[in-house]
């Protein structure tokens, strides 16, 4: 990874802190680093798509990798969380050959986010599911945060690590009808539509998003907890090393 510029490691009372979150929806991700890096911290989304729930301080509508390139140096800290519907295992696998029959094709970006990302010389995270290219340095679960959801999530951590944090045991089944039996249990399915899918406001609750009620957009957020815990372990991570250098 090469660095071009300075760069600050913590957030500091000189200047914010300033904070990239990619693909950033309506800021699930966003909310969370907020929380871990504290008021001082200048949160800047970008999305392909018009976000107008956006929770960070900035917004900018355009191609995530070409806002990196262009402007990736001047973050302290970057986030991108690239579509996860071409990446799943599903789409690669049992779907596939029905995609390729209508013609469905998704975006798939990580391989090109990860080197836009590299060239800025930042610590960055990369996010997405199951099945995908990321590197799987953290796995996160709803469970570990008490959260009505389970949404396993894997976390690429560049230039800095952390370590893996314990996964408690699931408390039950993710409510919702199944090969047409109906379970219960103690988290939502917050995707799609239909089969006691989650609602706008069991989504909102099962996360702890409470300033947007766009079904779509509340179920492709990320919790706030799972980029709130992040956050604070760039910090533990950074924080030791830079009291040596001092």
């Amino acid at each position: 990874m090469t660095q071009p510029t300075d760069i600050r490691r913590v957030p500091d009372a000189l200047r914010p802190f300033r904070v990239l979150d990619g693909c950033c929806c309506i800021g699930g991700g966003t909310e969370g680093y907020r929380r871990a890096f504290g008021p001082n911290c200048h949160i800047t989304g970008v999305d392909i798509e018009a976000q107008p729930d956006y929770r960070g301080d900035r917004f900018h509508q355009g191609d995530v990798v070409d806002y990196i390139r262009a402007h990736g140096h001047r973050y302290d800290f970057i986030h991108v969380s690239p579509p996860c519907q071409g990446e799943g295992a599903p789409t690669k696998g049992t779907n596939k050959a029905r995609n390729a029959e209508i013609g469905r094709t998704y975006p798939r970006l990580i391989a090109p986010v990860r080197a836009a990302l590299e060239s800025t010389g930042r610590p960055y995270v990369i996010e997405n599911v199951a099945g995908s290219e990321v590197r799987k340095d953290i796995r996160l679960c709803g469970e570990q945060f008490d959260l009505g959801v389970l949404m396993h999530r894997y976390f690429e951590l560049g230039g800095w690590t952390a370590v893996q944090p314990a996964h408690p045991r699931h408390r039950g089944r993710v409510r919702g009808w199944r090969h047409g039996e109906y379970h219960d249990g103690p988290y939502v399915a917050a995707y799609g539509q239909g089969g006691g899918k989650a609602t706008v406001a069991e989504i909102r609750w099962a996360k702890g998003i409470d300033w947007s009620t766009d079904h779509l957009r509340l179920r492709e957020a990320l919790p706030p907890a799972y980029t709130e815990w992040i956050g604070h372990a760039y910090l533990a991570a950074v924080t030791p090393a830079l009291e040596m250098a001092a």
